[in-house]
């Protein structure tokens, strides 16, 4: 994340508490984050250069103007106005990370070989929670190469349950007597 994305995001959130609309806000900026995945040529008409600043301005209002809390239109607008769109990403995870901070969550991202099932998940999110005496947020992601088991990633600390790690470990033990 840059030092632009920081300040912009941590500016947006000191608004947003100010008016006490972290919430409403942190909902939004999902949903437009997700808008601007899926509609990559959106995005890039945004940035385009060659379209003057007003029309690029004028398609956010269009778009959301009516829609979104007219701080985040304002804040998109002053992005686009400064040809930063690039930065909303990093923005959005400022935000997330001050957002989770004054509201005692924590972010775990498991990563397993397979989908796990919404019970799994539940099941796993309630030990996390119990585990840090926080509110747990989980993202999950898949990777073939973790063969079986879950890999956790939560407030800088790795929980390694995966069966690659259990064979590294067996193997360095291994590794170690035989020298």
């Amino acid at each position: 994340m840059t030092q632009t994305a920081r300040l912009y995001g941590g500016s947006l959130y000191d608004l947003a508490a100010e008016e006490q609309l972290t919430d409403t806000m942190m909902q939004q900026m999902t949903e437009v984050r997700q808008l601007f995945r899926d509609n990559p040529d959106y995005l890039r008409l945004l940035g385009e250069p060659s379209i003057p600043k007003a029309e690029r301005t004028k398609l956010i209002d269009d778009a959301l103007g009516g829609q979104a809390e007219r701080y985040l239109v304002n804040f998109l607008k002053l992005l686009c106005e400064r040809n930063l769109l690039g930065e909303f990403s990093g923005c959005c995870d400022e935000y997330t990370r001050r957002y989770n901070a004054d509201h005692n969550i924590a972010e775990a991202i498991v990563t397993s070989a397979v989908a796990l099932s919404d019970s799994q998940m539940e099941a796993l999110k309630a030990k996390l929670e119990k585990v840090s005496g926080k509110k747990v947020s989980l993202i999950q992601k898949r990777d073939p190469s973790v063969v079986a088991g879950l890999r956790v990633e939560i407030e800088g600390k790795q929980l390694d349950g995966t069966v690659q790690s259990r064979l590294s470990g067996i193997s360095r033990k291994l590794s170690e007597i035989v020298v």
